[in-house]
């Protein structure tokens, strides 16, 4: 980060930002995905958008399915 406190003050010519930037890299479903390289720090590409990720949230059961039967029963009962 930037200097700061006591060392706010000193000649800091040689400083420089260094930072990273996440684009939101979208593929189609029809290309194979890889696991990318050093420009997006080895990162999986998605190949969906955040709607439809969030869609599929949607979709799922509302019981987790490790729970045991007894569990079950209880959870769609409440």
């Amino acid at each position: 980060g930037a200097p700061t406190g006591s060392e706010a003050g000193a000649n800091w010519d040689h400083w420089q930002l260094h930072a990273h930037y996440y684009p939101p890299l979208l593929r189609s479903a029809t290309i194979r995905k890889f696991m990318v390289g050093y420009e997006m720090l080895a990162q999986a590409q998605r190949d969906l958008t955040p709607e439809q990720a969030a869609e599929r949230l949607r979709m799922l059961p509302e019981v987790h399915y490790c729970l045991g039967q007894k569990d079950r029963e209880t959870a769609t009962i409440a």
